[in-house]
């Protein structure tokens, strides 16, 4: 069976959705069934030169779309959705099948912003779909409360524990550094987490803080100059590969303040590289980290971060512990290899079955598909 991936460039666009187009693409797990190609959608850039890529791959479409069985539409918010209506219209008017993978953190607002013409448009999308994939039981409820659609299941995104490996350390060693991974700016809560260190600075000097991603660069790299705080926040711009994995085995937690989420891949690597997680109650998380492994806070509540950052700092013993469980919490539920057992079994239901029974597939319930 023939499987197309549709979403953003794994090569010429950043973020989470494009590692885990990726992640699919490259699965051994999926590839000993399915045949999986992925097709660009969208590259990072000016905005001409995206509108240009956009026409650009709507037409190349139109030649490729007969040669798969399944469309698998990665879609997020704004542009996004209504680029992928078109993928979806065409597809569907090929008579094949379509997953809809919705990853975008703010989602529901963006749709409850729009007019009621292009509601309509969404919610045509959602009835066309054959199944649609939600990051977290708590998106699929709401979801399902929202939009009719034909199924929908859970799909927790998944990171490789062997890839991060190199990345492990003692956090008792590191218990003073924090690291930040993503866009840098006000939804992923970047200048609550400047103002929460700059407070904890205060108690702590020996207290660092490195926030790595795009985005604000230049915006936040200011603002910690205006503060002063140079000698204790690093903000090196966005990074990948070998320096990924040095700055999250220098560090013992991961910090991700975020106003909205899906659930993010950066606090995936986290866990998998043993890191304890600061983090909000919002999107997936709470599905992800507890009491056990990290600490949440209420989105832009700067004191009660600055005391997350403390309280990290000055329990070592506790950073082992929450290592330890975030490890075990990927090994368990969150690896690479469980999500792609999961989405081979959605991927047989859908062929076999049209999507349309109702049957429920739990993640934890598909080891070893």
């Amino acid at each position: 069976m023939r499987v197309l991936e549709i979403g953003p460039s794994e090569t010429r666009s950043r973020g989470g959705m494009a590692e885990v187009i990726r992640d699919i693409r490259e699965s051994e797990v999926l590839g000993r069934t399915f045949e999986i190609d992925s097709f660009p959608s969208y590259i990072d850039g000016s905005l001409p030169v995206r509108l240009l890529y956009t026409l650009y791959g709507c037409l190349r479409f139109l030649t490729c779309c007969r040669n798969y069985d399944l469309f698998h539409i990665h879609m997020s918010e704004r542009g996004s959705v209504f680029r992928k209506y078109f993928y979806l219209r065409t597809v569907k008017r090929a008579g094949k099948k379509a997953v809809v993978h919705i990853h975008g953190a703010e989602f529901l607002t963006f749709y409850d912003g729009l007019s009621g013409r292009k509601k309509e448009l969404v919610d045509s999308l959602f009835r066309q779909a054959d199944l649609v994939l939600a990051l977290s039981g708590s998106w699929k409820r709401e979801l399902e409360e929202r939009f009719q659609m034909k199924a929908c299941r859970t799909l927790y995104n998944g990171v490789d524990p062997a890839k991060l490996q190199p990345a492990v350390s003692d956090p008792a060693e590191h218990r003073n550094a924090f690291l930040m991974l993503g866009r840098l700016g006000e939804r992923k809560g970047t200048y609550d987490l400047l103002a929460a260190a700059e407070l904890a600075i205060r108690q702590n000097p020996a207290l660092t803080l490195c926030l790595a991603g795009d985005g604000e660069v230049e915006q936040v790299r200011a603002l910690v100059r205006e503060k002063g705080l140079e000698r204790n926040i690093a903000v090196p711009g966005w990074i990948g590969g070998a320096e990924k994995l040095r700055l999250l085995r220098e560090a013992a937690t991961v910090v991700l303040p975020s106003w909205h989420e899906g659930l993010p891949m950066a606090i995936l690597e986290g866990m998998a590289a043993g890191k304890a997680i600061i983090s909000t109650t919002v999107g997936a998380i709470p599905e992800v980290v507890g009491p056990e492994n990290g600490i949440l806070v209420e989105p832009g509540d700067i004191p009660a971060l600055a005391e997350a950052l403390l309280r990290c700092s000055g329990d070592p013993e506790g950073l082992v512990r929450m290592a330890e469980s975030s490890r075990q919490k990927v090994g368990e539920t969150f690896s690479v290899r469980r999500t792609h057992e999961t989405l081979a079994v959605y991927y047989k239901q859908l062929m076999e079955q049209g999507g349309r029974d109702g049957t429920t597939v739990d993640q934890r319930d598909c080891a070893g598909v």
